[in-house]
């Protein structure tokens, strides 16, 4: 006779860096593969982009960076779940967080994390191991508002460029975290300075690279029709 319990298979995990932060630094996704296979099993990485079918297995928990496949993996996807990175090193005791001795930072927060609550307080708590001290913009969390990328293909070019000023002025101080690398670009187009959380993760600079709305978003389509 056949026993009625059936047994629940081991979720398994699988590391999705994003597109974008492949693009701009791959050493980074690299290291952040190594770090979370010594501490917490081993995962394989997905180069897939979320807006191809990856084809993921069932009861896999997917590791993810980019806000856009945070998003996507959590609501396009039947039978796996999802996490921020942020969340996973937030309740970690196994990262060296840097110490950036109380240096005053703003933030942007990123369009497809504007209802992750969860999210907007993985990375306040890692910010604040990192001793930075958080200025928070009128617009934040919940009530934030887009960087402009966005409207990319939708409003001009140059009226993209605007907004991302605009947008980049609400910002109370110099230094502005983001977790999105196109909001990399529309900070430093805005005339603020990006300050990308793996980059400071890591004590690395924040750089613009491409940063031009049509060039990069060519660069990034470019890469996501081969992924």
């Amino acid at each position: 006779m056949k026993s009625s319990k059936t047994s629940k298979k081991k979720t398994k995990l699988l590391f999705a860096p994003g597109c974008a932060l492949v693009l701009y630094k791959p050493e980074l996704a690299d290291k952040l593969h190594l770090l979370l296979n010594e501490n917490l099993e081993k995962m394989d990485k997905l180069l897939i982009c979320c807006q191809h079918d990856p084809q993921i297995s069932e009861n896999t928990r997917v590791i993810n960076v980019c806000p856009g496949c945070d998003k996507r993996f959590g609501n396009d996807y039947k039978n796996i779940s999802t996490i921020s990175l942020w969340e996973i090193l937030a309740e970690s005791d196994f990262f060296p967080f840097p110490d950036y001795q109380g240096k005053r930072m703003s933030i942007l927060d990123a369009c497809p994390t504007r209802e992750q609550e969860r999210v907007h307080k993985a990375i306040r708590i890692l910010l604040k191991k990192m001793n930075i001290i958080l200025v928070e913009p009128k617009n934040t969390g919940t009530k934030s508002t887009c960087c402009g990328d966005s409207f990319h293909g939708v409003l001009p070019t140059e009226k993209v460029k605007e907004l991302m000023v605009k947008r980049a002025s609400e910002m109370p101080v110099d230094d502005v975290v983001v977790y999105c690398i196109s909001c990399i670009k529309s900070v430093y187009i805005g005339g603020k300075k990006p300050q990308y959380l793996i980059d400071l993760l890591f004590g690395s600079e924040t750089v613009p690279g491409t940063f031009e709305p049509d060039e990069w978003h060519s660069e990034l389509k470019a890469y996501i029709e081969v992924h």
